[in-house]
């Protein structure tokens, strides 16, 4: 079997180690961010390290599981890496919901950052 392409291996390893920090201690996600990164939670923009993990550190839960689906990863011309990530989470006692989340990564002084970051649940409104 061939080996899988420098940015699938580059893309899939950030989402491993982006949800494995995530589910047992979100504070050490602050080293994925830089002070130019920007994240979008549910429609809600947040720019900078700082601002980032503030959000993040408040999200209501004390547990949460992550469960990857489904994860693609392009090259992109100004050679960062795309990766966009669908799954299903639980927190809590709540119940299961599928979540997407989307990654621009760039390889800063030989490190691998979050440069931006979209994250949206998975809930639809088919009442509305």
């Amino acid at each position: 079997m061939a080996e899988k392409p420098m940015w699938e291996q580059i893309g899939s390893g950030f989402v491993q180690h982006y949800y494995q920090q995530f589910d047992t201690d979100r504070v050490k996600l602050a080293d994925l961010y830089t002070d130019a990164s920007c994240l979008t939670w549910e429609g809600e923009g947040f720019q900078g390290k700082n601002a980032i993990m503030t959000k993040l550190s408040s999200l209501p839960f004390q547990t949460i599981q992550h469960i990857i689906t489904a994860q693609d990863h392009h090259p992109t011309p100004d050679s960062c890496v795309m990766s966009m990530v669908m799954g299903q989470l639980k927190a809590d006692q709540d119940q299961v919901m599928g979540f997407q989340q989307v990654f621009l990564l760039k390889n800063v002084d030989n490190k691998w950052v979050c440069t931006n970051d979209m994250f949206r649940l998975a809930l639809h409104n088919f009442g509305a």
